[in-house]
């Protein structure tokens, strides 16, 4: 069993603190300060975001989604932002998800769309982000595609998965969703979609929760990611699996071959701009990897979730800082 191979491992490896949730809440933390936020958005990009950005317009996210394609990998894009409370911005935000779910299909691209609800609505009111979200499904549907709802903090997760019910229970098949195993509740929410034979995407987290509602320890986190992939991929729904783990990656793919799942359940998703020859690798193997592809001018929060993912990130924009 995988939990029983990474004990393994541990017992025999030199004991060692874990620093790594230290330096994730070190970051998240900082991320609201002025001083950082003025800092890293004004010199963010020129130090190193652009490995993690698709750029800041759609042109140019639509070149790398091209080259990547190319490659034959598959690919999401988001439009960057999230926390709107202006109707007029909702409203901009919904309008540039249409355009880019018409340049889409002009370019006739190996894309579809992954976006937040505070980002069309959601703080406006569940009822807004629903219409706003089922605009661009029907956008979305007519052009034979597909949009994903990222999941945001827990705060937010019962109304997300309510607006998902809903949408599916209204006949949409074309939205799929995501579920955190860090959340204590996720293993009890996945449960709960079942019936739906749902789309999910199963990813580890990236917010700072705390640890009433989180599992503070890697771990526990990974064995649950592991619970929640074996269990959708034993039902009738389609699992993306978004990890860079290695061992979770070939734990996986070991189930299912021992299984008899068929390689067009599931799929593998990765973020742009890490462990590019990974993805590259399992294509030629025969496996389905899609590589989230965000843009945007407002690339902030984004990229300081990535850096407080791991060290290695940080370390290489700051190269980057004494290199310029």
């Amino acid at each position: 069993m995988y939990h029983k191979r990474v004990e393994k491992t541990a017992a025999q490896s030199t004991p060692a603190i874990d620093l790594n949730p230290l330096f994730r809440k070190l970051i998240l933390g900082a991320t609201h300060s002025g001083l950082i936020s003025g800092f890293v958005r004004r010199y963010g990009m020129r130090l190193g975001a652009a490995r993690f950005v698709a750029g800041e317009t759609l042109d140019a996210c639509v070149e790398v989604l091209r080259g990547l394609n190319a490659n034959g990998l598959f690919t999401n894009t988001t439009l960057l932002g999230e926390g709107v409370l202006d109707n007029s911005a909702v409203e901009a935000a919904v309008s540039t998800y249409e355009t880019i779910l018409d340049r889409i299909a002009a370019e006739k691209l190996k894309t579809n769309v992954a976006l937040k609800l505070t980002h069309i609505g959601l703080d406006l009111g569940e009822d807004a982000a629903y219409a706003n979200l089922e605009r661009l499904l029907e956008r979305a549907a007519a052009h034979g595609n597909f949009i994903r709802i990222d999941m945001e903090e827990s705060a937010r997760v019962d109304a997300t998965l309510r607006i998902y019910r809903r949408l599916r229970e209204a006949g949409y098949d074309n939205v799929g969703t995501v579920l955190q195993s860090y959340l204590f509740r996720t293993e009890a929410d996945l449960e709960s979609l079942l019936d739906l034979e749902p789309n999910l995407r199963l990813v580890k987290g990236a917010y700072l929760e705390p640890p009433e509602v989180a599992f503070p320890d890697k771990k526990d986190v990974d064995r649950t990611l592991v619970k929640l992939a074996e269990r959708m991929l034993t039902t009738q729904g389609y699992t993306a699996i978004a990890t860079h783990d290695d061992a979770i990656i070939d734990h996986l793919i070991a189930f299912t071959e021992e299984r008899g799942i068929p390689r067009d359940r599931f799929e593998f998703q990765m973020l742009y701009g890490v462990r590019t020859q990974r993805q590259l690798e399992l294509v030629q193997r025969g496996y389905k990897v899609l590589v989230a592809t965000p843009y945007g001018p407002e690339w902030y929060f984004y990229l300081m979730r990535r850096l407080a993912e791991r060290p290695a990130n940080v370390l290489f924009m700051a190269r980057n800082f004494f290199r310029s």
